[in-house]
């Protein structure tokens, strides 16, 4: 009996101290550059690093680079240029991939939302690969695509064990999934599946869960005359934060385990089960250091122990995974290693949302001043591309590749 009911939720079940990226190569360039803040300085060598990694750790996989995560023009190059496909969310990422000289057939269309137009645009640039989680996504692409198309559907998963859930806005349930592959088998299409188990997932036990769902609905759907042909496994592997997560050799590991006890037809030379994966965080967050200079340090009465420090850079200027505490960035000072005490740490716009961390116990060198830099370690994902143009008339995140 298929488990319609099932809960695709996962738990926290370990959390290691991480091992800390080396940074050198960074910190030599911050150490010489005068370059106003805030901005970001990414190290594409580790972009490539963390690339080799991957590939080792699940080499029946093949890597669709998550442009939105940071989509500098050196990284996709570099990327490109070791053979890695790409994942785009629309038109203006399409293009960055292409201009980056990667070939059509190796960019997959991963947002589920997209204008009838933007599908048009994507397919007449040679695109193929489209992902849907609805009847109606399912639609606009045949209408545009017909049987040429390659149909990727996405199931739900309640992301229990990530920071940074995706379950709300995205996916569909199982026995909609094994609907839309029958459906796309119908049309001609060719179709898989893909889920994502959410960005910064600590649960190594996360994608086997899903895959044995996975497994089972594409059984059902084959008896109803469907054909899929792939598994999109997501994102999910983590960046280093404040808090620990087990090394890329772990999840390979548990990754490999899953894939070969409910898809073995994805392994081994004979493999026939093509399998995708679509790392965006892991791929570059250590390879990037935020600097932000300090703004104001302060107090809201002379008995407070808890100072505020307001930084340059803010919700606003590319921190807006800090929404909920959700993603707890490493902070490094000029004083660090100096008695410290309690901070709310918040960014410098007049907006009263935008505070950083407030309830997550940060505490911050007492010596720390206006003026003084704070660097905001692993901050090469979803900052840049998150960065506001012109709020409160300041400017965008800006960003340097070395």
């Amino acid at each position: 009996m298929f488990p319609y009911g099932v809960q695709l939720v996962t738990t926290n079940r370990s959390l290691p101290t991480p091992a800390l990226p080396d940074t050198a190569k960074v910190d030599a360039f911050l150490a010489q550059t005068d370059a106003p803040t805030p901005f970001v300085v990414v190290d594409v060598d580790k972009v490539a690093e963390r690339y080799e990694s991957l590939t080792e750790a699940i080499p029946s996989a093949r890597v669709y680079y998550a442009v939105k995560a940071n989509p500098g023009a050196p990284i996709l190059a570099r990327l490109n240029d070791l053979g890695s496909a790409f994942d785009v969310a629309s038109p203006a990422e399409v293009d960055m991939c292409l201009a980056a000289g990667a070939a059509p057939e190796h960019i997959s269309y991963g947002n589920t939302i997209k204008k009838s137009r933007d599908i048009a645009y994507a397919f007449a640039v040679g695109v193929r690969r489209f992902t849907i989680d609805c009847v109606e996504e399912l639609e606009k692409v045949a209408k545009v695509a017909g049987s040429d198309a390659s149909v990727c559907v996405r199931l739900r998963h309640e992301c229990g064990g990530a920071d940074w859930p995706l379950s709300r806005k995205f996916g569909c349930d199982p026995y909609e999934v094994e609907n839309l592959l029958v459906l796309a088998g119908e049309l001609g299409m060719e179709c898989g599946v893909s889920f994502h188990v959410g960005s910064q997932q600590r649960d190594l036990q996360a994608w086997s869960e899903s895959l044995e769902v996975v497994a089972l609905l594409m059984d059902r759907a084959r008896r109803r005359g469907a054909r899929p042909s792939f598994i999109n496994l997501g994102g999910g592997f983590p960046g280093t934060y404040r808090e620990g997560a087990p090394g890329i050799a772990e999840y390979g590991h548990a990754v490999r385990t899953a894939l070969a006890t409910w898809f073995p037809d994805s392994v081994g030379p004979d493999a026939t089960m093509e399998v995708m994966v679509e790392p965006g965080r892991y791929m570059v967050a250590d390879a990037g250091v935020l600097r932000s200079e300090v703004v104001l340090v302060s107090r809201r009465s002379p008995v407070d122990s808890e100072r505020w420090v307001y930084l340059d850079c803010g919700k606003f200027h590319g921190l807006a995974e800090t929404m909920d505490e959700a993603i707890r960035y490493r902070l490094r000072t000029p004083h660090d290693g100096t008695p410290t005490g309690p901070v709310a740490i918040a960014g410098p716009t007049c907006d009263s949302a935008d505070v950083l961390y407030e309830k997550s116990a940060y505490e911050l060198p007492l010596a720390l001043a206006e003026g003084d830099m704070v660097d905001i370690l692993s901050a090469g994902a979803y900052t840049t591309t998150y960065s506001s143009v012109g709020f409160n008339g300041f400017p965008a995140l800006a960003e340097h590749f070395i």
